[in-house]
């Protein structure tokens, strides 16, 4: 074995050895860090008044979670609805004098909609608190200003002992009496997801294999010796991504029920997050050969579908992640279909952006990724050829350079042999 072999063997040892461990590692932590640090941040929901009763729930909220919620004030329950089936919000608390109504969208997410309910809930059981204990001081001073006026009144002699003790004591069970008043949550689900799928889970399940599926059509419209001509390609991609997603989309509410609502806007919807998926994969590999599909992949993949927030929301991943996420087609692509599927596409226009920025940029890249390869290929030939050209010119007479080898052509001939033997 050559010392080339030898020392390429060790390469590709230390690549299994280090190299892939470590790209292992970190993809492992792009899905499982973000899921293990899930937890409101700025997430906006609503308050219905601005009496005494909103105001003390803001500030408990507030002391209790800083930096979970970002508050929004609306003047009654009509207003906060509109603004949750608008995506605003993602709910909101209407606090009145002995109840605590929860709006919230369990469409928009599950787990933010179980979070207002028992959030809800808190509040509830933090008011009775208070009012068992405002309940509780005034009892105690309702009991003082009676045991005063009954020693007033036994030192008067006005009254006997007996009337006095059971004046005392009146006041006493009345006060009783009230202190058992309890705040009531009400929940309300403004926007419910689909009744075949009520935890959400058809729905993310749908949404993760997009990202594996895109970057399958653009690996193979790329590679495809077919295709030959770029329009050729973007035409196939096309094609291919409505197809897909039309079977998707069969699939998730046809079977499952899980996209109930505006049928022909959430399959092209599903059509665009293919392409903006696999226009970036083919175009990616276009440019840059083979190593163009790692690429693609680690970024749509261990990027894009770690930090999309599909399971939970956006607003419950760490800062930063959750911006990072949705400027990526998997993240925009499931807020935009969540958007359209149950909020009739409201604020929906941005991620509809990020999609249709991703598909342009991958289709000029597969339209004219072939002149720049040509160009690059063209540099490297003419290159090679002068280094040929150079290494095979013979020395000129008189120009001082003599040929350091002056074996016999049958020399040469034999080693060429040897060389191709080995």
């Amino acid at each position: 074995m050559s010392p080339l072999s030898g020392r390429s063997a060790w390469r590709e040892v230390a690549i299994a050895a280090v190299a892939l461990p470590i790209v292992i590692t970190l993809a492992v932590m792009a899905f499982a860090w973000p899921a293990g640090r899930i937890a409101p941040r700025d997430v906006p929901v609503g308050i219905v008044g601005t009496g005494p009763a909103s105001q003390n729930a803001v500030e408990g909220l507030a002391h209790a979670r800083p930096g979970a919620f970002d508050f929004h004030l609306y003047p009654d329950q009509r207003a906060a609805r509109a603004a949750i089936k608008n995506r605003d919000v993602y709910g909101a608390f209407a606090i009145s004098g002995n109840s605590i109504t929860v709006l919230s969208a369990s469409a928009a997410s599950p787990s933010v909609a179980q979070l207002l309910t028992q959030v809800g809930q808190q509040l509830a059981d933090k008011a009775t608190q208070q009012i068992a204990q405002q309940k509780a001081i005034q009892q105690k001073a309702i009991e003082q200003k009676a045991i005063q006026k009954a020693d007033q009144q036994k030192a008067a002699g006005t009254h006997s002992s007996a009337k006095a003790h059971k004046q005392a004591a009146a006041p006493q069970g009345a006060a009783g009496a009230d202190s058992s008043v309890k705040i009531l949550v009400k929940a309300v689900d403004v926007v419910p997801v689909a009744t075949d799928d009520p935890r959400g889970v058809v729905f993310s399940s749908s949404v993760f294999p997009l990202t594996i599926c895109g970057i399958m059509i653009g690996a193979f419209v790329t590679m495809a010796r077919g295709l030959a001509r770029p329009r050729h390609r973007v035409l196939t991609l096309l094609v291919s991504c409505a197809v897909a997603a039309l079977g998707i989309y069969v699939v998730a509410q046809g079977f499952l029920g899980a996209l109930p609502h505006n049928h022909v806007a959430t399959w092209a919807i599903l059509s665009l997050d293919l392409l903006s998926i696999s226009a970036t994969a083919a175009g990616v590999i276009r440019l840059l050969g083979p190593a163009g599909l790692g690429l693609s992949a680690g970024l749509m993949v261990f990027v894009g579908n770690a930090f999309s927030g599909a399971t939970s929301a956006p607003d419950m991943l760490p800062k930063g992640v959750n911006d990072i996420g949705q400027w990526l087609p998997p993240g925009a692509g499931a807020s935009l279909l969540r958007d359209t599927a149950y909020f009739d596409g409201n604020s929906g226009g941005g991620h509809l952006a990020v999609l249709i920025l991703w598909s342009v940029i991958g289709i000029t890249a597969v339209m004219f990724g072939h002149w720049v390869m040509r160009e690059s290929r063209g540099a490297r030939n003419a290159k090679t050829g002068a280094t040929a050209s150079a290494e095979l010119l013979p020395a000129l007479p008189g120009s001082g350079v003599t040929s350091l080898d002056r074996r016999p052509a049958h020399a040469h001939a034999h080693a060429r042999r040897n060389d191709g033997d080995s």
